[in-house]
Parts: structure tokens; sequence; C-alpha cells
């Protein structure tokens, strides 16, 4: 198997095991004692192909996680000498493994489990001796035919083999680490397959296997059996069922270390159009599947209870508002001290949590190694969470009860607000329709058009239009009744953090109001506002509703049934008394700003005064295709000026310069390359800090520094930019600010100055108004009114 100049899968069938067998030998070999053979290395043919990690005591030691996968680049893993779909002649559908990316046909997944090709281990075997020894990860290294990035050790490129019959294999990499190697002696040495692995960038968050240890049921021996019976046979009974009933197969015995923060991941696949079903896969690829929890298979708390006693926990909640306020009612129930700290990746519909935290208003496309850096990094902040104790409303007049109406609240806490009228309204109408045709709410922009048209709908019936008749609102002892009803007012909430309503900001800025604090998530205050139908028709384009109160306490009587929604969860509740008071503050975790291109430390070099920067946009067409290949998507951009900024600009002031830049060439010029007009939901990209381009929530600009997402190009994506024809020079770019000084970024590029001089072999683009574009990008035409009721509910 050895040769001089490479690693070869070798021909001969036996001799492929074997060869296979000595890479993925580091795989088993990294613990101190070893699984018992008799269990581990179990060859039922019968077992099922698990896409999800089995917690049971029949768990197999390094099981791979199977999805299904139409991928047509990769070679099958068993290898053409062995492989069952090359030998029967047809087509068979592919699995990928999650956890070590490797793709086999499915009928070959029983030969893998033969020759004893195993996943990378996600916990090790209980033993007299080893639960107490310091143990370490070995490096799990895999054959790749493809490989991206670059060699550790020669630092260069991998050449790709894409053809499906390709059997060269141009990488040895490490599914812990991701270090890749070149298939060859001079990069890969023998003596790398037994070396302790250090788990990579995310070493920090993950879960090490050496944690997780898998116990086995005690058995009682005819010795311990006659010990018993010398004993209480009442008391040794009951011990005995107490420890039945707590026993699990699976328990963490953690390591503490302060540089340590390991971190569980809890996806809600159904959320936001199904997108949490895609990113679990990417999880288990950079972390230990044993840290990566599916919220249907059983919810968090199973999870939560076994992860208890790892210290400097995180929890990274992957869905809606509503996956985010499940995982802090568990952590309410276990009490767990200090309670770990909880970061969001919006998925869900509104995600106005997700937006307060930073975290922004949606995933796109940003790299999953990406968010396991901001929730390590991020700042911990708490969060109000407010009770609702609901009492029936013993004065209602009977005439005024509904008897389909709930006598309780879906929900007994909230984290975002709490409303009645209108907004909720609508909601219920979602929520009911929603359950009566689930298939046709798979997606976020679908949803938000259904709220839209459900909203508009209900303003021409005025549904609404009553409320402050048949309510009663006391703040902190102040009664606000008869104020309600001087302003006709048609929806109350009573909100906790700035955002509501998919992102718009009700409260507004309370400067101009003296009476009254700017709004914040941790001063044990919440705040009470009203809306007729013109301020909610007014909250896209600014507006904010009227200003009642900021309590402690609030004591809502209602006098007939109305519809109300906690925290996007809604219902139609009967005439009651609702008491709202503080409950408890949780730990979040807030996205913070960093400034990762700017060298620090031991290179520390002063931000500029100013930078000249040439910005380039890309259409969708070309993004789609291309965002995987940095130097093919640079060349596809199309310039469209250069602008001069401070040197520790955000991407919030680099926007101004660049509207600035097509206002000032209005008029000017002709419409040329440059001068085209840019779509109104145009975005940044980052071109540095990942292994491929990625998109910038407009949300978060606010949070990254130009530095950090380019070196000596901005990129920017349009999405209504269409490529129609390519021209041998382009026009000459126009310059925001007439100076002759040249500003370039900082000396760590590599790149050289910019220059203003045009590039060669640029396309002439044209603005293209269509709804073809991603579905994030899709322009909408639905009046300001129904644009502010678009609900934060979780589209799970």
């Amino acid at each position: 198997m050895w040769k001089k100049r490479s690693w070869q899968v070798p021909p001969n069938p036996a001799t492929a095991f074997t060869g296979r067998k000595a890479i993925a030998k580091s795989g088993l070999q990294h613990l101190v004692a070893q699984p018992n053979p008799n269990v581990s290395l179990r060859q039922d043919s019968d077992r099922e192909v698990r896409s999800t990690v089995d917690w049971t005591e029949n768990a197999q030691y390094g099981e791979h996680v199977w999805f299904e996968t139409n991928v047509s680049g990769d070679f099958c893993y068993a290898g053409e000498q062995n492989c069952v779909a090359k030998m029967l002649q047809k087509s068979v559908s592919r699995k990928k493994c999650a956890a070590c990316k490797i793709v086999v046909h499915t009928p070959c997944i029983e030969l893998l489990e033969k020759i004893s090709f195993r996943c990378k281990p996600t916990f090790r075997e209980s033993g007299s001796r080893n639960i107490r020894e310091p143990t370490f990860v070995r490096h799990h290294w895999v054959h790749r035919r493809r490989q991206e990035g670059k060699c550790k050790q020669c630092g260069k490129g991998f050449q790709q083999k894409f053809t499906f019959h390709s059997k060269e294999i141009v990488a040895i990499s490490c599914s812990w680490c991701k270090q890749a190697y070149h298939n060859k002696v001079t990069c890969f040495m023998l003596q790398q397959i037994e070396e302790p692995c250090t788990l990579g960038a995310h070493a920090a968050v993950i879960v090490p296997p050496t944690w997780i240890i898998r116990v086995r049921r005690a058995q009682n021996s005819l010795k311990s059996s006659k010990k018993k019976k010398r004993t209480s046979f009442k008391r040794k009974s009951s011990k005995k069922g107490a420890e039945e009933g707590r026993w699990r197969p699976f328990i963490i015995k953690p390591i503490p270390s302060s540089l340590m923060k390991p971190l569980l991941v809890f996806v809600n696949p159904k959320s936001g159009g199904n997108q949490g079903a895609k990113i679990i896969q990417s999880f288990m690829w950079y972390l230990n599947p044993r840290q990566v929890f599916d919220m249907c298979q059983g919810g968090p708390k199973e999870a939560l209870e076994l992860y208890r006693k790892v210290q400097n926990l995180r929890i990274l909640a992957c869905g809606g508002d509503g996956t985010v306020g499940w995982i802090l009612s568990i952590l309410d129930q276990l009490q767990l001290n200090p309670q770990p700290p909880v970061a969001v990746l919006p998925l869900g519909t509104g995600n106005d949590l997700a937006r307060t935290l930073n975290w922004g208003g949606g995933y796109t496309d940003e790299p999953v190694s990406k968010i396991l850096s901001h929730v390590e990094d991020g700042n911990i902040v708490q969060l109000d969470r407010w009770n609702l104790y609901v009492e029936r409303n013993a004065s209602a007049v009977p005439d005024e009860r509904d008897e389909t109406a709930a006598e309780k609240l879906p929900l007994d806490v909230f984290n975002n607000y709490f409303s009645l009228g209108f907004d909720a309204h609508v909601t219920l109408e979602f929520h009911e329709s929603r359950e009566a045709k689930p298939e046709k709410f798979n997606s976020r922009f679908r949803n938000k058009m259904f709220y839209a048209g459900t909203a508009f709908s209900d303003f021409l019936m005025r549904s609404s239009k009553d409320l402050a008749k048949h309510i009663k609102v006391v703040c902190d002892g102040t009664d606000l009744t008869s104020k309600i009803q001087d302003l006709k007012l048609q929806c109350i909430v009573f909100l906790n953090i700035p955002r509501y309503c998919a992102g718009t900001v009700p409260w507004g800025n309370p400067g101009e109001h003296h009476d009254f604090e700017p709004q914040r998530h941790d001063d044990g205050c919440i705040e009470v506002i009203g809306f007729t139908m013109a301020s909610l028709a007014a909250l896209q384009v600014g507006g904010h509703g009227e200003r009642l109160n900021q309590c402690r306490e609030v004591i809502l009587t209602t006098y007939k049934s109305i519809p109300m929604q906690v925290d996007g969860e809604p219902c139609k509740l009967a005439p009651s008394v609702i008491r709202i008071s503080l409950r408890n503050q949780a730990n979040m975790v807030q996205k913070t700003k960093r400034r990762t291109s700017i060298p620090l430390l031991n290179d520390q070099q002063t931000v500029p005064e100013r930078l000249k920067i040439r910005v380039n946009r890309i259409s969708m067409h070309d993004y789609e295709a291309l965002h995987y290949d940095k130097e093919k998507l640079k060349e596809a951009s199309v310039p469209l000026g250069i602008i001069i900024i401070p040197g520790d600009s955000d991407l919030e002031i680099c926007r101004t310069h660049i509207e600035r830049l097509q206002e000032e060439d209005d008029g000017t010029k002709s419409r040329t390359l440059s001068s085209q007009k840019l779509s109104p939901k145009w975005c940044f990209l980052d071109s540095t800090t990942a292994d491929r381009f990625y998109r910038i929530d407009r949300a978060q600009e606010h949070l990254h520094y130009v530095t950090d997402i380019s070196q000596d190009e901005l990129f920017i994506l349009d999405p209504e930019l269409v490529i129609t024809k390519a021209v041998s020079t382009s026009p000459g770019m126009p310059d925001l600010v007439g100076s002759p000084c040249s500003f370039t970024f900082p000396s760590c590029s590599s790149s050289p100055p910019l220059s203003p001089v045009p590039r060669t072999g640029a396309k002439i683009a044209s603005v293209h108004r269509s709804n073809t574009t991603a579905a994030d990008f899709k322009p909408t035409s639905v009046p300001a009114l129904t644009q502010g009721l678009l609900s934060s509910q979780e589209a799970a």
C-alpha cells in the first residue's frame, strides 16, 4: 500500500480493505482503553441505517449518521472493486455521512460495516481504569477524492477530480480538525496516523468524545445477591428501584477548563421553511454529533439533563423565537445553576429576539464555522422574562361569552411580547390555516405573504374596532382605560424587547418624549404600547405606536372573548383577569462586533485614517453558480465605483457612501455600467473570512468593519442585476471624493494598492426587475399596512 510517491487505493479487494483500515484505524485507536470488540465490531446485517445519533445502550462505536444525497461527483467510498452498484450496473441511491462526509451507495453501507471502516468516534467505553485516567483524541483520517483549501504541509492547493469514475485519491483529511494533506509521502507521513488531534479551530466548543462515556447496566452476581440477604430487604429494594429509574446508557465526565466553552446545538428542522433539516448536517460535521440535537426527537430536556454538570456550557437554539422560548422554559424546570447562556440562529419567520441580540432577521448562507466563532466570542447579557397569571372574569356578562374560547393562554411565560387585538387576530387566522393545510406553509416568504393577505382582509373588515370598549388596563396602579378609549386603539402590545412584528421598532426613539426611558431587555420594566390602524401601517416606514406606560406590573381585565398571542402563539381567550409580573432573567449570548482583519498582539498595526475602496457588484445568477469559487466570482463581478471612507467604518457607513455614489452619478453621466441603479435589496458579501463568499444580513451591518469582510475590493450582491454582454474595456468608475491622494488597506494584505484604472474584460449590466431571484430577495408589493403586520410567529 505504501508507495514511493503517494498513498494509493490498491486494486486488490483484500488489500483495499486493509488500506482503508489503516487510515480508519486512527479513529478507533484514540482511547487509552479500547472498546470491547465483541460489542463494537458487531456485524449485524439487519441493523437499520441510522440518520440520527443512537443514545441507547445498543449504540455502535464509530457509527455513521447517514442522510440522503444526490451528489454525483463523489466516488462510492466502498471502492470500485467492491461497490455493489458497480457490480449491478444500475443506478442506486446514495447516502452521505454527516459526521465524516463520505458518500456510499445505500447497498454498500453494510460492506463498510463489515470491513470496520467507522466514522469518527463520538464516545468511549467505560472501564475499571479509564474513567478516571486522562484521555485524548486521535485524528480520524479519511481519503478524499475532492478537497477544498490547501495542503497543511506544502501549502499548495489540491488538484480536483470531478468525474464520477475518477479513482484517484487527492487528499487525506481529518474529520475532527479538518487538516488536509496531499496523498504523497512528502506531505503525509505514516507516523501522523497515530498523532493526537487538537480538534481544530473550534476545539473550545467541541465536546470531546473522551467526555462521553457509555456505561453498562450492572449485572447482579451470586456473591452480591448473598450480601443483600443479610440486610434489610425493604430498604435495599427501594434504593435499587430508584437507581434503576435514574440509569442512563451514557454519562458525561467533563474535564473543567477555563478555555473551554462546550456547546449544545438544538435544531428545529421545521423552522423557516425546513431550513433546520439542512443545517443540522453541517453542525454534525464541525462538532461531535452527540452535541447536536433534533428538537423533533423528544425535545431538549433529556439533553440538558445529561449535560447539566458541564462547566461554561453554552446553547445554540436554531429555530424561531418559539424554539428559544421552549429551551428557556426547560432551563427553568431544571433549575441549572448557573444557567447556560443561549445564542440564536434565526430560522423562524419573525425572529425578533434574534434581531435584538444581533443575530439577524434570518439565516441566509453564513458558514457554520463563522457562526460557531460568533457563539464562542459572544457577550453574555440578561433577558427579562414575564409571568402571565390568568383567572376567569366572573363579572363578565354571560351573553358576551364565546363557547369556543379558551380558558387559558397557550403559554404562561413570555420573552418577547404579549398582545391582544388586531395583530393577534391575524396571527390566529394564520395558525388555524397552517394547522389545516401545513403543506402550504413551507417557506418564510410564503408565510409572510399569507400574513400580509390576512392582515389586509381584516383591515377591511375592521375586526378589532371596538377593542377599547371591552378591556381595562392598570399599570403599576395607574388606570389607562380612559386613555385607550379616547385614542380608539385597536391593538395593545406589552413589549419586552425592542423588536416586534418581524423587525419593526414600535417603541421608537423616546428621546423626544421625556416621560419615558429608552427601552432595554434587562431593566425589569415592560413597555405598554397602543396602535391604531394608521400607526400599525406606519411601523414599516419608521413610525411607532402610542407610548402608554413603562411599568413592572400589569393587571389586564377583559369583558368578552378577545384574540391574544404570547410570543407568536395565538388563541381566543374567554373573559379573564390577567396579571403580568417579572418572572426571572435568562442568560443570552449577544453577537458582538469583531475586528478580525486588523492584526493584534505582536503584529499590531494602526487603522488607516481613510480607505479608498473599489466597489464591485455581483448578480444573483453568478453568486448562486460561483460563490464556492472565489476567483471566478471576482472575475464575474461588475465595477460600480470607488468610495473613500474613514478607516474604522462599519458596513452601515459604507452603505450610505455607496448609495450616495449612485445619487451623485444620476444626471452627471449617461447610463453606463457603473451608473446602473442598485436594487433596494442589495447586500454586502464577505469575501475574506471563509472559504467562500457569503451574504451579510442587513440587520448585522453595524457589527462588521469594512476591513473585516474585504482586503482590497468590496463586493456587494445585487439580486436584480442581469449580465447582458461583454466588452473589451469598462467605462471609468466615478470617484465619490475628488482627491488626488490614494488610501489603501493596511499592509497586512499582500495585494497591491488600489488603482482607479478600470479593469479590462468587464461586463455590461442592466437592471431587470423580476421575481426570479432567491427567495430572500423576492420583491413584494403589498401595502405598507400589511407589511407592518408580519408576525414573529415561528414557521414550525
